[in-house]
């Protein structure tokens, strides 16, 4: 008899431990822009885009001053920050756009995708508990197996490509432009689509405010196409062209990102939610008219402003506000951030690349989050090794930078330091022994178009 009321209570003692582990695990939600600007928010600086919402963002938790991407473009940096891991490790080196690849590629058209092998944070949470929720574009791939709900998320409103127009079709140039709501049911949008992806997630954030949830807000604005309402344009007289349009657009952007915040205030959930914006590569100023001034390059290239973008990180009840972060820190530690703060057990995690950032947010540990980042494309690629930085080129010597005295890497000192060239080129090299060969290669011919955006903007 006494045993059995041991076990009884034992067991009620667990459960209540169990419950009081998951009343305890933060919402994450994690918004994600395409096409930034580093330059182009009023918490970064800029006066001509009133970002109020984001700048409210910024001041209540942390801002990066060396948040980067694993990769300068969007699918690359995409399959970086949903594992954890750098994404050549499993071959995801280039974009998966179909027409620009070579045909002695591996995999091609809708087949290039994430590998289904690879686990996603949506996998990660899910196993910790939480309700998973995919709202906006997805580009991991066209194919059925490597649609969201396959992929570790429970609910997916969104597209599978890489752009798409901001208004409803009325005939839709191609498959992976579809909006979708699950798993092939498709409908286009009633209203603009930065407008209804915050709808969509508000909605799964209300349906699910009794339990632990993760919100993946992955907006396409500011990426083209460039489309912007009449009212949201009227906003902006003293702009003209691809400024004007962005700028419409970023103010639409931070519009619904603050739709989404009010809503967390308005259910009492904003104190334990984990909330983290940032973007997928610097902006192609040529393209959409972003800025990423005061730093070099855009979007396709290892320059700062290729890789370097705005960072925030939010979570009123374990992290303190207006705090700003100087270390050099990555997309790739979200996964292992957000699994941790669930509750989960980093030894779960033994091939990511990341590491959990909250010690380091919260004083326990003073070190750097990464001595070493990599970034590679193609035969193009960047380390990273303290404050050191070295540019490996396909037409051109490799670049020395020390970036503490030259943000905009304006001063070339590899003439002048031979020693730390061969010691990074060293390093270098030794990574690019541990990855996989790319699944698909772009056309050479796009290599130069690469090139001469990069030196049209240094």
């Amino acid at each position: 008899m006494m045993k059995s009321v041991g076990l009884l209570v034992f067991a009620l003692l667990w459960t209540g431990s169990c419950l009081q582990a998951q009343s305890n695990q933060p919402n994450i939600l994690l918004i994600f822009i395409d096409d930034g600007g580093y330059a182009d928010f009023g918490f970064q600086g800029s006066d001509l885009m009133p970002t109020p919402a984001l700048d409210k963002l910024a001041k209540s938790g942390v801002m990066f001053t060396q948040g980067y991407v694993s990769a300068s473009v969007c699918g690359p940096s995409r399959a970086g920050l949903i594992t954890g891991r750098y994404q050549q490790r499993f071959g995801y080196e280039e974009n998966n756009v179909p027409g620009y690849m070579s045909e002695n590629s591996k995999l091609l058209g809708d087949e290039m995708g994430l590998p289904v092998d690879e686990k996603t944070i949506g996998n990660y949470l899910k196993g910790l508990g939480y309700k998973t929720g995919y709202y906006g574009k997805w580009h991991l791939g066209d194919a059925d197996k490597y649609h969201p709900t396959k992929r570790g998320f429970d609910e997916f409103y969104g597209f599978r490509g890489g752009d798409r127009s901001y208004f409803a079709y009325e005939q839709i140039p191609h498959d992976d432009k579809k909006m979708e709501r699950g798993f092939g049911q498709f409908e286009e949008p009633e209203g603009y689509v930065t407008d209804v992806l915050a709808d969509e997630t508000i909605a799964f954030i209300e349906n699910n405010k009794n339990e632990p949830w993760f919100a993946f807000l992955a907006f396409n604005a500011v990426h083209t196409p460039m489309e912007a309402t009449e009212e949201d344009l009227a906003q902006f007289p003293q702009l003209s062209g691809l400024r004007k349009e962005v700028a419409a657009m970023t103010l639409a952007l931070d519009r619904a990102c603050g739709r989404v915040l009010d809503k967390l205030d308005e259910l009492g959930l904003d104190k334990n939610t984990l909330v983290v914006f940032t973007n997928d590569n610097g902006g192609p100023t040529d393209k959409n008219g972003s800025v990423n001034l005061p730093l070099s390059g855009t979007k396709s290239n290892h320059l700062e402003g290729g890789i370097r973008v705005p960072y925030l990180i939010s979570w009123p009840a374990q992290l303190k506000k207006k705090q700003t972060y100087n270390y050099p820190v990555s997309t790739l530690d979200l996964l292992p951030t957000f699994y941790a703060a669930a509750g989960g057990d980093m030894s779960d995690l033994p091939s990511v690349d990341g590491v959990d950032l909250m010690p380091y947010l919260q004083g326990k540990n003073e070190d750097r989050p990464h001595e070493t980042l990599f970034w590679k494309k193609g035969p193009r690629a960047a380390v990273r090794q303290g404050d050191w930085k070295l540019i490996r080129y396909s037409d051109r010597p490799a670049e020395l930078y020390y970036l503490p005295e030259d943000i905009s890497e304006h001063n070339n000192l590899a003439s002048q330091n031979l020693e730390k060239v061969q010691e990074l080129f060293t390093l270098l090299y030794e990574w690019e022994l541990t990855l996989e060969p790319p699944l698909w290669h772009l056309k050479r011919k796009f290599e130069k178009y690469d090139i001469d955006r990069m030196d049209r903007y240094r």
